[in-house]
Order: structure tokens, then C-alpha cells, then sequence
């Protein structure tokens, strides 16, 4: 985060609207840029698709495949993302930036081998046919090396540059679409190739920025594999996390709700649509994360150990604490308020808006996006205080936390099961209720012995863990030299 915070604490020097406006919209372009990137090329060819006649059943297998190519990408990129970002912290601390660059290639290799092998093995079984399956092999490759990427472009400055790349992908797949459909007609291949094509614009202007930021250097790019076995609890902190989020969304399209599309492919498009619109709501806490955090509490946290670090006295210390932890509490209620705030206008007035929309909603479906609603909002605060824990280095209460989320989340939604299909939603919300009870008791227990867990639970001795991903990444760069 270091790097957006740089460029943040830039822009809110400066007074006036315009610069909160810029700041605001930097944090969000950056942090969920992909997401909303996948969301708009979603809808926009979806109406285009409708414009020119594409058959319900084509939508269908159109909307399935991009959804489960997320997913896949989300979940192998999930587990590498927290880890990758810790490397690259260590690094910029460090000042070791040259090792930063081939972590990044090295970090794809390893997620499109894996990632692309076990979504080769789903599309092998899933009868979709060579000419598609090809094709959503390689948007998933993108789209690995897209969430990959924005781990690293949060290092960099040159926020014009990333949202020109959002935009350019936006317009070259709509264009891209149009093209292909007058030459050869609407069809869920040509969708697909032109939201290949769009990712592909992302992808190659991401790396651009990368290259052009940090050193280029291919010396051991497989060196990050070594905090796998330092810190392999983030890893699953990560892959719980996105398990949770998305799980009950897999376990709806095995229920009486959900329906068969082709092969393997299912879907619930009643509550799949809900879903993703409830989903941007917790956008808003996001963004508001990365402002508070970088430019309210991140200056207090580093002045707390600080003195650690420069012999502060133990008056200093509990001063800098108090300050720290107030400033901690401030900005978590204001987040929390921020989302309620923002859950009850989408419950109040979304379904006006969305009835402009031609999506189709009908009673059942504005239900689930209210209840949904609900469900995200309390994720995206308890997912705010998963971070913190992170911040204060609780990996173990952070890995707790997810984990708990990602049992609950599919077994309560499996749960709901015995009720009517009004009630699926709310196996989410309890979930996500229980999530962020667990991280709020967390958080609550952690700070109030935050010495204690600073300088009685460390090692009295330096040791460097070396296990299987270590020596895995020294076998990868001798192979790779």
C-alpha cells in the first residue's frame, strides 16, 4: 500500500474538491479497477449481444463462462496475492527493488501453470467444445497475470496511466465486439474474443508501467516462494477469504435455484445478477480503506514503532499507543457508518434504479438483492479489520478469521436449503454476521495487549524457515538460469 499512500498524502495536501476527488478515485482505479473492469465489459457486451439477437441460451453460456473464468483466476491468484504483496513490502523496505520485477514473472509462471491446469482439466470434462475452451484458457491466463499485476501497480505513481489503461480496455472490447459481430456474426465466441481483447490491452499496458517502474532483472525470479514458508498462513488468508466471498454463490448453483447451462457450466441467474450488484456496494469501503488508512492511521502506526525502533522512551510509547489505537477506532466507526450508509441507500432506492436497468428483476431477484446488500456490507467492515490485523502482523487472527468465513459461508447458504428459496440469501448474511463478530472480538483482544503480542511473542533469535517452497524456488532458479 506504500505506494498509493505516497501518492494520496500528494493529492490531500492540496485543498479543494477536486483534489479529494482525485484522491478518492486514484484508491479505487487502483485497488478495484479489475473488478469493475470485468463488470462493465460484462454488461456492455451482454446489451450489445441483446441489440444484435443473441439468443437467451447463447447469454446464458456467454455470462457462464466469464463467470467462472473469474472465478478460477480469483482463487489461484488468491492464494499467491498475499504473500506476493508482503515480498514486494519487504523489498521496497529493503531497498532491494531489483528482485521486485522478476518476482512478478516468476509469480505468473508458477499461478498459469497451476491455475491453468486444473481450469484446462474443468473445460476438458465440461464438453464446451475446443474452439471455447481454448479461448477461455487464454482470457483466464489474462486475467491472472491482470490481478496479479495490480499487486505490484500499487508501488507506482503514475495513476493517469493506469486509468487510461482501464478505459482503453473498455473501449477496444466494445469496439472489438462490434467488429466482430458485423464481419461474423453474434456469437458467444466472439464475445468472448473480444473481451480477450480487451483484458489484452490492460495486460500489456500493466506490464509497460511495471517494466518502466522497477528495475528490469530476471535474477531468481522464484525467490518470493521463500516467505511462502515464512508466511504460508497469508497465503490461506487470501484463498479463505475469496472461498467465502464467492462460495455461496457456488453452492446456490447446485440448489433447486440453479440450472444447467452446458456440460459443467451452472448458474443461478436469478441470484447471480443480485449478487454482483450488491457486490459494488462494498466498492465505496474500499476505497475508503485505503484513504483512512494511508493518510490517518498509517502515520500514527509508523510513528508507534518507531520508537521501538529508535529507543523511545515508555512514556513516548504509551502516548504514540493511545494516539494510534483512538485514531484506529475513529476510522473504523467512520467506515462502518460510511457502509450502512451506503447498504440503506442501495436497499431504499436500488430498486428504482435498477428497474431502468434491462436486467430483467423481478420480486424474487430485488429480495435477494436487498438481503445481499446486507451481507456484503458487513463483509466489507470486517473485511477492513481482517486487513488491520494484518497491519499489526496477526496473521494467525487474520487466518482464523477467513477460515471460519469460508466454512460459513457455503454451509449456511447449504443450510437455507430447507427453507424456501426466499431465504437463500440469508445464509450469507449470517456468514458474513459471524465474520465480523470473530475479527471485531479479534481486533478488540489483539490491541488491548498490543505490547505484549509486540515484544513478548517474538523470536528471541533471528531464524530463516527454509522448507518445501523454499527449496522449490532454489531448484526453479537454478532450472530457469
Amino acid at each position: 500500500m506504500a505506494g498509493i499512500g505516497f501518492e494520496l498524502k500528494k493529492l490531500f495536501k492540496k485543498r479543494g474538491l477536486f483534489a479529494s476527488v482525485r484522491a478518492y478515485g486514484y484508491a479505487g482505479i487502483v485497488c478495484t479497477g479489475p473488478m469493475i473492469l470485468g463488470i462493465v465489459l460484462l454488461l456492455n457486451l451482454l446489451f450489445l449481444g441483446k441489440a444484435y439477437n443473441m439468443s437467451f441460451n447463447d447469454q446464458e453460456i456467454f455470462v457462464s463462462t466469464i463467470t467462472y473464468t473469474l472465478l478460477f483466476s480469483l482463487t489461484i491468484s488468491g492464494f499467491f496475492s498475499m504473500v506476493v504483496t508482503r515480498f514486494i513490502a519487504d523489498m521496497i523496505y529493503e531497498k532491494r527493488e531489483k528482485n521486485i520485477l522478476p518476482s512478478f514473472w516468476g509469480s505468473n509462471i508458477l499461478m498459469l501453470i497451476v491455475g491453468g491446469s486444473l481450469y484446462s482439466i474443468f473445460l476438458f470434462f465440461s464438453n464446451s467444445g475446443f474452439p471455447l475452451a481454448i479461448v477461455c484458457l487464454a482470457l483466464f491466463s489474462e486475467i491472472v497475470v491482470v490481478w496479479n499485476a495490480m499487486c505490484y501497480l500499487t508501488a507506482i505513481k503514475e495513476y493517469s496511466g493506469i486509468l487510461f489503461s482501464f478505459i482503453s480496455a473498455v473501449v477496444a472490447a466494445f469496439l472489438l465486439a462490434v467488429l466482430i459481430i458485423n464481419v461474423a456474426g453474434v456469437s458467444v465466441l466472439g464475445m468472448l474474443l473480444a473481451v480477450f481483447g480487451g483484458y489484452g490491452v490492460m495486460t500489456v499496458w500493466d506490464v509497460v508501467l511495471l517494466c518502466h517502474f522497477f528495475p528490469r532483472s530476471m535474477h531468481q525470479p522464484f525467490l518470493f516462494l521463500q516467505w511462502f514458508d515464512s508466511f504460508l498462513s497469508l497465503a490461506f488468508v487470501g484463498l479463505f477469504t475469496n472461498i467465502g466471498l464467492f462460495g455461496h454463490i457456488v453452492v446456490i448453483w447446485n440448489s433447486p435455484l440453479g440450472e444447467k447451462i452446458s456440460g459443467f457450466f451452472r448458474a443461478a441467474p436469478y441470484y447471480d445478477i443480485p449478487a454482483l450488484l450488491a457486490f459494488l456496494t462494498t466498492l465505496i469501503t474500499t476505497m475508503n480503506f485505503i484513504v483512512s488508512v494511508e493518510v490517518n492511521f498509517y502515520p500514527k502506526y509508523k510513528k508507534y514503532y518507531s520508537l521501538f525502533n529508535n529507543h523511545g522512551s515508555i512514556k513516548d510509547i504509551q502516548q504514540a499507543e493511545e494516539e494510534m489505537l483512538s485514531v484506529l477506532k475513529t476510522e473504523l466507526k467512520y467506515t462502518g457508518l460510511k457502509q450502512l450508509f451506503t447498504t440503506a441507500i442501495a436497499i431504499s432506492l436500488g430498486q428504482t434504479v435498477i428497474a431502468l436497468l434491462p436486467l430483467g428483476f423481478n420480486d424474487i431477484m430485488y429480495g435477494y438483492f436487498r438481503t445481499l446488500c446486507v451481507g456484503y456490507g458487513l463483509y466489507a467492515i470486517a473485511n477492513t479489520i481482517m486487513l488491520l490485523l494484518l497491519y499489526f502482523a496477526d496473521n494467525k487472527g487474520a487466518f482464523i478469521g477467513t477460515l471460519v468465513f469460508a466454512i460459513c459461508s457455503p454451509l449456511c447458504t447449504f443450510l437455507m436449503f430447507k427453507f424456501t428459496l426466499l431465504y437463500y440469501g440469508f445464509g450469507f448474511v449470517i456468514a458474513c454476521g459471524v465474520f465480523f463478530i470473530v475479527m471485531l472480538g479479534r481486533l478488540t483482544s489483539f490491541t488491548n495487549k498490543l505490547s505484549f503480542h509486540l515484544l513478548s511473542m517474538q523470536p528471541i533469535f533471528k531464524e530463516d524457515k527454509v522448507g518445501f517452497f523454499t527449496n522449490l524456488g532454489l531448484k526453479l532458479d537454478k532450472f530457469f538460469e
